[in-house]
């Protein structure tokens, strides 16, 4: 599949962002701290950019209204209608924070339901598609969902550095989550190189009965949409290399350097909050390498007309 930019952008932004209001929805974070004003707005940021970003992708942006008609039956839909949702909750816990210096726990904690409740549709958009046989799986989903935790964790850490909160059980939080979602990252991509096509050539074209089908032909002299969206392909060597980096940069560094900062008992500081922005810029380099794999890997049933 072909990794635009503007989604890689838009999973990877909103699965902070997400991750980071849920955290703050559960009150992790001392709401008169500036510091966690400051989150409030950084998340909703990251919210609203990585929405706006997606309709990038979208032929014509300005009708991208219309996808929210189709909730009952579409993903993309529950998606949209969910994310509009969230931010009522949302806007409320900031509100309280940000003005009021307090924390709401019914806002929080609906706020955070919602939060998940967003990234869980955004999986399934990918997780329902049967024709792309990596992406239909339940640990399509669980990926998500550990790796907006994660994110949202190390973010929070971050703030927490700043002057936020608790400077100890947010990294190890951290940690722990970010152990998570590379381990489930790990099952995902086994699953993904073990996997027995279910659609070949032979079922495409409708002649297995006759022998082995092989392409004399492309239908088409030139590239189309199929062949530049559905066709991408990314050479073995070069996304063992990526993987590698995602892993380093999305998992082992933040890792290292928050557990390291949370058990040195440094608490909040210029030093200690340096070394947190640093784990917190280091996984987002690793979470768009490993956005772009799962686009760039991913394999779509259409491409048995194409020879793929």
């Amino acid at each position: 599949m072909h990794p635009a930019p503007s989604i890689i952008l838009f999973t990877t932004m909103s699965g902070i962002g997400y991750g980071l209001a849920a955290v703050l929805g559960l009150g992790l974070l001392d709401p008169a701290a500036l510091a966690t004003k400051i989150a409030w707005i950084v998340a909703l940021a990251l919210i609203s950019g990585g929405l706006l970003s997606s309709t990038l992708h979208l032929g014509n942006p300005q009708r991208a209204w219309r996808a929210l008609s189709q909730w009952r039956s579409s993903w993309l839909s529950r998606e949209g209608a969910m994310a509009i949702v969230t931010f009522v909750p949302l806007l409320v816990s900031a509100w309280a924070s940000v003005i009021d210096s307090r924390h709401l726990v019914l806002p929080g904690l609906v706020g955070t339901v919602f939060c998940l409740g967003t990234v869980y549709c955004t999986a399934m958009i990918y997780a329902s598609l049967k024709s792309v046989q990596a992406w239909h799986t339940q640990l399509t989903p669980l990926c998500y969902l550990l790796f907006a935790a994660a994110g949202g964790f190390v973010c929070a850490s971050f703030f927490a550095f700043c002057g936020g909160g608790n400077t100890l059980v947010l990294p190890l939080l951290a940690v722990l989550f970010l152990v998570a979602a590379w381990a489930a990252k790990h099952v995902w991509r086994r699953n993904m190189l073990d996997l027995v096509p279910l659609s070949t050539p032979e079922s495409a074209t409708g002649l297995g009965g006759i022998g082995r089908v092989r392409l004399f032909e492309r239908p088409h002299v030139t590239e189309n949409y199929l062949t530049r969206e559905m066709g991408f392909k990314v050479a073995r060597k070069h996304a063992d290399k990526l993987r590698i980096i995602a892993i380093g940069l999305g998992g082992i560094m933040p890792s290292l350097m928050l557990a390291a900062l949370a058990l040195a008992g440094s608490g909040a500081g210029a030093l200690a909050a340096a070394g947190a922005a640093i784990a917190l810029i280091s996984h987002v380099l690793g979470m768009l390498c490993e956005r772009w794999l799962f686009f760039a890997e991913a394999r779509h049933a259409v491409m048995n007309y194409y020879g793929g």
